[in-house]
């Protein structure tokens, strides 16, 4: 049966004259609490779709990092019974947060007590600074960063030397077999500590497939966006003799390990079979480092780029091959890594040239 035109019209001049409903109050009707949780989904699915000011897509852990910082200033205005979604968060608001943030996070964590030490709250303002960036653009609301009064949190100074020693890394090496050992665990782990030592962030070193591997060429390609298969977008880490030999002992025993298992990426699960996750790898070097007799709060996996760099001055590679190997553009990153031991290498230069009188 046809519809009427009659009933159409009927409905059409009934919509028409009805009240539009506020956005906030639909916001209201569903609480505060929903919307929130609401917005951080939405700045989630954003920053999935977009890319960063490098013109690039956000990386994983990026968006998590974001996302946990919505998370927490949502917990913290449930907790303080304050009505009203993100959009209506204003910069004393933002204040209150902050200061309370320093109290319960970093003032525990400091190293004398009193805070100003560990970044944590320089590192949420950071972080929250994408939330309140999309609420700007797309629901055409005030930025409390943008006003002069928002309190600017200063990033910790630099904290403890984060290059190893030669006898941390030999140490760690004896505690994963030296290349000796045959189950599994140990063989996987001691082959990640020698990539680690070739200067991988551990994102790259996750990120590796098999076929990234070139060992009779003693390379490896390193590509820097998680599932970009592009070519020309890696960049070829040399790698040493030991490092090959590692790895060659390795696929033998993930080939074993696998069974049949289909997936490209190259470090596996103990248990699961899965390709590793970045916990996987902090809590491994966190206990082989613990096994060989140091502090793990010494070590993380990031430390080891700085030592790869260190080696690498002192050995005289010139500034400019690290960078092509590392993929850096800024000569400030050759100075960033390894950083701690450069008054050591100026030293250790002019004592090489003995007598010059």
């Amino acid at each position: 049966m046809a519809k009427s035109p009659l009933r159409a019209q009927q409905r059409a001049t009934a919509a028409d004259t009805q009240t539009p409903v506020p956005l906030r109050a639909v916001r209201a009707v569903k609480g505060a609490e929903d919307v929130r949780l609401a917005q951080i989904s939405e700045l989630e699915l954003h920053l999935s779709t977009t890319t960063n000011r490098a013109g690039r897509p956000y990386q994983r852990r990026t968006i998590n990092a974001y996302r946990y910082a919505a998370v927490q200033l949502h917990h913290w205005l449930t907790a303080q019974k304050t009505a009203g979604d993100f959009t209506a968060v204003d910069t004393a608001t933002l204040n209150r947060f902050f200061r309370w943030y320093y109290q319960e996070h970093d003032v525990p964590k400091s190293q004398d007590g009193k805070g100003g030490y560990t970044g944590g709250v320089n590192t949420a303002q950071r972080n929250l600074r994408a939330l309140f960036k999309y609420l700007e653009e797309e629901y055409e609301v005030t930025n409390p960063y943008r006003d002069p009064k928002l309190q600017r949190y200063a990033t910790p100074p630099m904290g403890k030397p984060k290059t190893l020693s030669t006898e941390f890394v030999a140490d760690m090496l004896k505690a994963t077999g030296n290349g000796r050992a045959r189950d599994f665990e140990t063989v996987r782990d001691h082959a990640i500590i020698r990539v680690l030592t070739e200067g991988l962030r551990a994102e790259e070193l996750l990120n590796l497939r098999v076929q990234d591997l070139d060992l009779a060429g003693h390379t490896l390609v390193v590509l820097p966006l998680k599932m970009d298969r592009n070519s020309l977008d890696g960049r070829v880490i040399p790698i040493q003799p030991k490092t090959v030999k590692a790895l060659t002992r390795y696929l033998r025993a993930r080939e074993q390990h696998a069974e049949g298992d289909s997936t490209p990426f190259l470090w596996l699960g103990t248990r699961s079979r899965k390709p590793m996750v970045y916990m996987s790898v902090y809590r491994m070097v966190k206990k082989r480092a613990k096994e060989a007799d140091y502090d793990p709060a010494a070590v993380s996996p990031h430390s080891f780029c700085h030592t790869w760099a260190d080696d690498l001055k002192a050995a005289g590679v010139p500034g400019e091959h690290i960078m092509a190997v590392r993929g850096w553009k800024s000569p400030a990153m050759l100075r960033r890594y390894g950083a701690d031991m450069a008054s050591k290498r100026a030293v250790d230069a002019v004592h090489a040239l003995g007598d010059r009188y």
